[in-house]
């Protein structure tokens, strides 16, 4: 005499422990490493961590702005520069244009916005080949870093023109010498140049370039079935 047979119980019947650590299973992405009790790791799958992308930050807000020093350089190398005379009026001092239909003075504006809308692609450019996952800390520091750098090349670039002083420059000269302007920002607005460009490219590169997130339901559940 035989024992009978216990049926197997139907498919849609599983313990809940069973349930349970299917659904762990199938909730975890591929590639994220194990993980008490099926969680997964933020680590991981969103990128270093904040403390990470704050110290990446600093360091590219830092490098951005030292590049400003390069920039004042050639501001005051290839910026156009405007001529002065100096004359004696009633025994004082007047300095005057020697040109006054000369457009030197719209030169110095737009060599530094060319020159910052260079320099902001480049730097866009080069941390977005540096860390192509991007990040808020990131484009943060990006721009920061821009806009101190356009503020130091702003001061570099003074410092390295012409005298400030116009009227000892005049009375260094001699009377009727003409002699060059000191270096003035008029459009205080080109210091965003840099920043924007810098924004611009990186954001870009990110948008048309940079890593996609994982679709949620394709990681969580798979596929979905072929009908």
């Amino acid at each position: 005499m035989t024992a009978p047979l216990t049926p197997p119980p139907p498919p849609h019947e599983q313990s809940p422990d069973s349930a349970h650590d299917a659904w762990q299973t199938v909730s975890a992405p591929p590639g994220a490493g194990p993980a008490p009790h099926g969680a997964t790791s933020l680590y991981d799958v969103d990128g270093p961590g904040m403390k990470t992308e704050i110290r990446e930050a600093a360091v590219i807000t830092v490098g951005t702005a030292l590049a400003g020093i390069l920039f004042g350089v050639l501001w005051a190398w290839l910026t156009p520069h405007v001529p002065l005379v100096g004359n004696l009026v009633d025994k004082n001092w007047v300095v005057y244009l020697k040109d006054t239909e000369g457009e030197q003075a719209i030169g110095v504006d737009g060599t530094f916005t060319l020159l910052a809308l260079g320099f902001g692609a480049v730097s866009g450019l080069l941390v977005f080949l540096a860390r192509k996952r991007g990040g808020v800390p990131l484009v943060v520091g990006l721009a920061v870093g821009g806009l101190l750098a356009s503020l130091l090349a702003w001061r570099v670039g003074t410092w390295l023109g012409p005298e400030q002083d116009v009227i000892a420059h005049a009375k260094a000269v001699g009377k009727g010498v003409t002699f060059s302007a000191p270096l003035r920002l008029g459009a205080k607005v080109a210091l965003l140049a840099w920043p924007l460009a810098a924004l611009a490219v990186h954001l870009g590169l990110t948008a048309l370039f940079g890593p996609r997130d994982p679709d949620p339901y394709t990681t969580s559940y798979g596929q979905p079935p072929a009908v």
